[in-house]
């Protein structure tokens, strides 16, 4: 395996903010595509209770809107924000909505991809919360399913916290 290039990416907070990936360095991140209208989206709740309860030693859910699936993110990103926070008061960071698969996947959505293929070593991602979970040294070291729900995570974040 091979450590994500965190420090030659960048992503786009909903205010149009460009944020380098290089501040997460040295964290357990979980990097997740989301959707605000899918079957999935009561995982907010779970993604932020574990961002509350190991965000305080080094990990952080990284949020991805994305509208790849079953037109299940049509909103715009403030709206996306706005959902987030009324509905599942998230406090992780929640990023601008990106595609995941195809020519205009975000680059951190390719690097992942490659790192961490699914099932049969297809690359592509097959629906909204899936989820990547990296290491302090920027390896991929797993990758869950969307019906992985976030409480299922919690021993493999605990053993690379």
């Amino acid at each position: 395996m091979s450590a994500l290039p965190l420090a030659d990416l960048s992503a786009r907070r909903p205010d149009g903010e460009t944020i380098p990936l290089a501040a997460y360095q040295g964290q357990v991140l979980l990097v997740v595509n989301t959707a605000s209208a899918c079957g999935f989206t009561p995982q907010y709740a779970g993604l932020e209770q574990l961002q509350r309860d190991y965000g305080p030693r080094g990990f952080n859910v990284l949020a991805f809107p994305c509208n790849q699936f079953g037109n299940q993110e049509p909103g715009d990103d403030a709206s996306i924000a706005t959902f987030c926070a009324t509905r599942f008061q998230v406090s992780f960071p929640l990023f601008a909505k990106v595609e995941v698969n195809g020519a205009g996947a975000h680059p951190l959505f390719r690097a992942l991809k490659v790192a961490r293929p699914g099932l049969f070593g297809t690359e592509g991602i097959k629906w909204n919360f899936t989820k990547f979970l990296i290491d302090r040294q920027g390896e991929v070291v797993d990758r869950f399913a969307p019906a992985t729900k976030p409480e299922a995570l919690r021993e493999a974040i605990e053993k690379i916290l």
